[in-house]
Parts: structure tokens; sequence; C-alpha cells
């Protein structure tokens, strides 16, 4: 029979218990939140991404806890276990922060669709929601670091020591990590004032291309062509870019095109309607033609048309554009723009009174 009044036993025996009441904790509070996931949809998401680090944080407490049973002796041996514990504890509590940040970005997410026409509360939420949780999920994992290397006494008298020497090392430091810290600001900026969102069509560096992906440090755009432009986050706060979707995705598109002036302009309005009306990508907005520009050869038309987004409009202006040029050479091919000349009458005169090169020659011998 083992000695109970022994250190060593009642310690293992406390390292039992504490795992049996981690089992039973465990199971009451799997309980408590499957309750709760059947109340509220976003739980269920909270619940099976924090299932992974419950199942560690609440064994690791208790283990803790029973640490304070173990014998005095031998020191070091029980301060390593106090110390691991701890550190496991520590990385479990963060994993468990950054899993529920992720699973409530993923539930909005899911909740607050984009794929619709009309979808700007959904995109501004979205962004909201992605910036603002990828932000503290970066301010989490740093803490949580911070934390566990403060575990470390020699960490924590080097720490002391900077504090004691703040002004050069503070700077130090400051310059080091400004690049995080502008993006982090950055960041938060982007959250509250959503200059771009989710899904956004913008126009950056002369790329035309939609907001694919909100980091905590850049931003992906995806452009037309299926390439990725990846922007930094202070790029959106220091410098201008074009945003077509800031307020609503509708759009105005102009096709621009060079006729003859004896074009009749009546019969190429019709044309544009009926065109228009034919095109499902028309939102029955705008629909106008209009003589913008002259040359002394031509005169240039504008085509204006509207669509409900970006990706519309472009289709529409294609179809405006080979759509009147068609009719154009089908109907009055006579005003297609080209090249005039005229041949004065003197020159033909003078070309006609010219004698042949035959007589020239005779006359010559003679």
């Amino acid at each position: 029979m083992p000695d109970i009044a022994h250190p060593w036993t009642r310690f293992a025996l406390a390292v039992v218990v504490a795992l049996v009441v981690a089992g039973i904790l465990r199971r009451v509070v799997h309980a408590l939140l499957r309750r709760l996931a059947i109340r509220h949809p976003m739980g269920a998401s909270i619940v099976a991404r924090a299932n992974a680090p419950m199942e560690t944080i609440v064994p690791l407490a208790m283990l803790l806890l029973s640490c304070r049973l173990a014998p005095d002796e031998p020191a070091r041996l029980v301060g390593a276990l106090e110390h691991a514990l701890a550190l496991a504890l520590i990385v479990a509590c963060t994993w468990f922060v950054v899993r529920c940040l992720g699973a409530v970005e993923a539930a909005v997410s899911r909740f607050n669709p984009i794929d619709l026409d009309d979808n700007l509360r959904a995109r501004r939420v979205q962004t909201q929601v992605r910036v603002l949780s990828r932000t503290a999920m970066v301010v989490t994992v740093v803490l949580g670091i911070g934390i566990a290397l403060m575990t470390f006494p020699a960490v924590r008298q080097f720490g002391a020591s900077l504090l004691a020497s703040a002004g050069i090392a503070g700077l130090a430091v400051g310059l080091a990590a400004k690049p995080m810290l502008g993006n982090l600001i950055a960041g938060m900026q982007l959250a509250l004032t959503q200059p771009i969102r989710i899904d956004d069509v913008v126009v950056i560096e002369n790329e035309w291309g939609k907001i694919e992906e909100i980091t905590s440090t850049y931003v992906v755009v995806r452009i037309w062509d299926e390439r990725r432009l990846v922007v930094p986050l202070q790029y959106f706060i220091e410098r201008p870019f074009q945003n077509w979707t800031r307020t609503n995705s509708q759009i105005l598109g102009s096709v621009m095109l060079w006729f003859d002036y004896g074009l009749p302009l009546e019969p190429l309005r019709a044309e544009l309607q009926r065109l228009c009306k034919s095109a499902a990508e028309w939102d029955g907005r705008v629909c106008v033609l209009q003589v913008v520009d002259a040359s002394e050869k031509a005169m240039q038309l504008r085509a204006l048309v509207s669509s409900s987004n970006s990706s519309a409009s472009w289709d529409l202006r294609c179809k405006v554009r080979e759509g009147l040029i068609d009719y154009v050479r089908r109907e009055c091919p006579g005003y297609l723009p080209r090249f005039r000349g005229e041949v004065e009458s003197a020159v033909r005169a003078a070309d006609a009174a010219t004698p042949p090169f035959a007589s020239r020659m005779a006359s010559s011998r003679s």
C-alpha cells in the first residue's frame, strides 16, 4: 500500500483528481456551449473552432493548480514542471482567443454574403469585422508571446533594464516596429473610415480590379485578368486611388465613336435605345447619344449608358460599340470615317495639253 502521507503520493492523487475534475468541467462546458449554439447560430461556429483549445485549457489549468501540492524537493524539478505547464497554458489561451476571433469572422461573413447586387451593407460589415479581427489576432499573438517570455527570469531582468533606460531603447524599438505599427494603425483606420471594402472595385497603379482580401498588413486586389496585386495597408491611407463602388455599385459607361458629319443622329439614337433595352446588363437609368467633339474630318459621338455594376458596364459598352458600328456599316456605309481629296481642274487641263511621248520625239528629230 502506498503511503498517503508521502508528498509525492499526495501529489499524484492531486493530479488524478485534477484530471477527473477537468473531464467533468469539460463536459459541463460543452453542454452549455451546445445550448448556446442552438439558440444563437453564431455560437455553433465558435464551439466548432474553439473545441480543440478548450480540450487543453481545462486540463492544463487543473494540473497547474495541482502543482500547489507538489513536494518542495527537488525544487528545480517542481519549478520546471510548473513553468512548462504555465507556458502550455499561455499558448493554449492564445490559441483559444485566436480561434474564437476567427470563428466570429467566419460567422459574420456567412450571415452577410456579398454575392448579391445590393451588397453595400454586407461589404461594410465584412470589412470591419475582418480587419478588426485580424488586427486583434496579431495583438493577441504578440501579447501571448510577451507574456510567455516574461515567465523567464532572464527576460524579466532584461525588460526591467530596458524600462530603466527607456530613452534610447524605446526609440530603437519604436523605429524597428514602425512598419508593423504603421500597418496596424492603418488597418484600424481602414476598418473605421472604410475607404475600401471587400469586393470594392478600384483602380490602383493603373490597374482595374476588386478588393479580394484585407489582412492585417496588406490588401489583395484581384485584377480583371486574374492577376493579384498585393498592396500595403498604408498605401490606401497615404496615396490617392479610385473606388468605383464607394457608395453604391451603379456606374456609367461611355462609348466613343467617330463618324462622318452626314450621318443622321435620330436613327442612331433609336438604335442605341434598342440595343440597351435588349441587353440584360442595362439597368434602365441612362441611355444617351451626344456629339461631344468635332474635327476637320469627322464628328465624335459618345454613347452614355448605365449598369448596376462595373462588370456589367464593361459588357454593355462592348455590346453598344459593336451594335452601333454594325448598324452604321449596314444602314449608312457612306458615313463611315474616311479621308477625302480634291483634284483641281487646272492640273487635269495641263495634263491634257501636254503632247504624248511619241509626238514629242518626232518634233525633236525634225
